[in-house]
């Protein structure tokens, strides 16, 4: 697909013709293979600069059709096109504190990907690969070199071993890349195999996909995925244009399965960073029964700190909200800082 547009404006044209065929638009797999690569956004003259060509080569390129229909293309600073673009500043080091993995991921677990940091949760890296690469993202600098688990019967015992001896882990998070870019079957070998450990209270699943492919989410998988009664789901929208019917329809999915749905937003200079992009964002996942959760000031992660919101500023967007939304939709304001045992509270 992408190869064939010269021009932002046939690529407009294209995407509109195509949401039309919903029988192509609604299937995952159609979306992940249309995606735009950096080769592309050459092509159509994103990128402007040389900088900006050599952040896409660095730091891989993929973005669904779907998440191009919710770009406003008059905006060079549309805040959705700004979570996938490459940036030249990406390559620069903009402070001493950045670094490419730094809570010590590759050190913090028993074998390659799995990462025992706080003491009654372990992560599984399960998944290596995503719908949209994110240019915030606290992995950019692994993903490509991770290991992904596999569900096999060997991996599901050692881990399963692992945590049985560890008595104080009472949650298991699948991540990646996204887990629920898996089949539905390994993607239910690890849930369903994790959910009969007797000490595991919630298996908790960290994806993006009800935000950037929420087709993605099949009536048949959300409720294979309800079926333990332990699944937890925490996504990410990081601004209300990402909260739409189709996003809505996951998310409403999962809900009904009787799966918790929580939302970790990331504080990002250009694209939420105020009072009333929050509000807004908060409003709009209370419609959609999704909690807010968290909001993260960006990570101190070589290639996304022109994405850092000074903490100042993020103290005052969070005593503001306050008093502009109830209780039930103010999220929590962290920073999770390296070496320390729990998030911070800005």
């Amino acid at each position: 697909m992408p190869g064939r547009f010269a021009t932002i404006e046939r690529l407009r044209r294209w995407l509109a013709e195509s949401r039309a065929r919903t029988a192509c638009w609604s299937q995952a797999g159609w979306q992940q293979r249309q995606s735009l690569e950096a080769v592309d956004l050459a092509r159509l003259g994103l990128l402007p600069d040389e900088a900006a060509m050599r952040a896409a080569l660095r730091y891989p390129v993929k973005v669904p059709p779907y998440v191009l229909s919710l770009v406003d293309w008059d905006d060079p600073r549309d805040p959705i096109r700004l979570q996938w673009l490459p940036d030249g500043r990406e390559l620069m080091r903009l402070c001493s504190d950045a670094s490419d993995d730094p809570f010590g991921e590759a050190q913090q677990g028993p074998f390659p990907g799995m990462v025992h940091r706080f003491p009654d949760r372990v992560l599984l890296m399960v998944s290596t690969c995503c719908a949209t690469r994110c240019r915030h993202c606290t992995r950019k600098n692994r993903l490509d070199e991770a290991v992904a688990l596999p569900p096999t019967a060997r991996m599901l015992a050692q881990v399963a071993d692992y945590i049985r001896g560890a008595p104080g882990v009472r949650e298991a998070i699948l991540s990646g890349g996204d887990p629920l870019l898996l089949s539905d079957a390994r993607l239910l070998r690890w849930v369903d195999g994790l959910a009969r450990l007797p000490q595991i209270d919630a298996v908790r699943i960290g994806t993006r996909v009800p935000c950037t492919l929420p087709m993605r989410v099949t009536a048949p998988l959300a409720r294979a995925l309800g079926r333990s009664g332990k699944v937890w789901v925490n996504t990410q929208f990081n601004h209300v244009r990402e909260i739409t019917p189709e996003s809505a329809q996951a998310c409403r999915l999962l809900v009904e399965a009787g799966i918790p749905v929580s939302n970790q937003s990331v504080l990002l200079q250009g694209v939420n960073d105020s009072v009333e992009a929050m509000a807004d964002l908060c409003r709009g996942l209370q419609r959609i029964r999704v909690r807010p959760y968290y909001v993260f000031v960006c990570d101190p992660v070589t290639g996304t700190l022109h994405f850092r919101t000074p903490i100042a500023k993020a103290r005052r967007i969070a005593r503001e909200l306050t008093e502009q939304i109830g209780g039930l939709l103010l999220p929590r304001f962290v920073v999770d800082q390296p070496g320390a045992s729990a998030k911070q509270p800005i």
